[in-house]
């Protein structure tokens, strides 16, 4: 195993087994054939074929777009095919810059394969080769990634609310953080990749944070999602990474691109290119 592993855990996917998902033509995310046949039972809301799944002309507003798939999406989980319900709306659009076209539920985005963001925070404390790191372990009874190992704060991107608002609403629930403190998080750039997974296609961008923290201050979580937290020296955090895969698969890519942009990673090592350019991955052109 290798840190180049946890990069190529987050590049598999087959193009072929999937069409693109287009709102007024735009390529909006990407699914696979199987679902595509089970979508052919609401002709009302979709226009399925060969070559793509499009959301019908008739909808042209964003709330009739989302209600609408909305209902198709409450059938299916009377179904059991959406399962882990969140009642959290997602914005489903062409950028994260430019205004979205519809929303909808956050257990349904990997189906539909669209692009989905959220942020990520590292807490650290010290610097140098006396670094060391926040980690938490997510509960046994988290929906996704139970008991794997992840960042002092992270979490998803819903609709009508700022990054930086979100950073500072899941630091208070997952680490207790004040706002003062959170509000200290130095946004240093974004990870991406599209990858398949159990729960269907992750399309994502995280948005990743550093933040510097005192010597005396101890993460409780009041969420219920983090079942501990421990503060591992930086070498440990690289070592567990390159030879597990205990490390939710998305918070192995943040943390390395925290030893990239803070020196633990050297570009004599192998693989160094091949782990830096896969940190980044484009979406997939529709």
């Amino acid at each position: 195993m290798s840190l180049l592993d946890r990069i190529r855990e987050c590049q598999r996917w087959d193009p072929a087994r999937f069409r693109p998902f287009r709102i007024e033509g735009q390529g909006v995310g990407w699914i696979t054939t199987d679902f595509a046949e089970r979508l052919r039972a609401f002709p009302d809301v979709f226009r399925v074929s060969g070559a793509a799944i499009d959301l019908v002309p008739a909808l042209t507003q964003f709330d009739e777009r989302s209600r609408a798939v909305e209902q198709v999406l409450l059938a299916l989980k009377d179904e059991g095919l959406s399962r882990g319900w969140r009642n959290e709306p997602y914005p489903v659009g062409v950028g994260f810059y430019i205004p979205p076209l519809m929303q909808i539920e956050r257990a349904a985005v990997p189906l539909f394969g669209v692009r989905a963001y959220g942020v990520h925070v590292n807490g650290f404390v010290g610097r140098g080769a006396d670094l060391k790191l926040w980690v938490g372990k997510r509960s046994p009874h988290k929906q996704t990634a139970p008991g794997k190992l992840d960042h002092l704060v992270a979490g998803g991107q819903p609709m009508g609310i700022s990054l930086l608002d979100n950073v500072i609403k899941e630091s208070a629930e997952e680490a207790s953080l004040s706002e003062a403190m959170a509000r200290r998080a130095r946004p240093v750039g974004f990870i991406s990749y599209i990858t398949e997974r159990s729960e269907g296609l992750r399309n994502d961008i995280c948005f990743a944070y550093d933040i510097e923290l005192p010597d005396s201050f101890v993460p409780r979580n009041t969420d219920g999602e983090i079942e501990s937290f421990a503060l591992w020296p930086i070498e440990e955090v690289r070592e567990r990474m390159a030879e597990t895969e205990d490390f939710k698969f998305n918070v192995a890519l943040v943390n390395i691109d925290f030893l990239v942009r803070h020196g633990y990673l050297s570009p004599d090592e192998p693989g160094y290119v091949d782990i830096v350019e896969g940190l980044r991955l484009p979406a997939p052109r529709t």
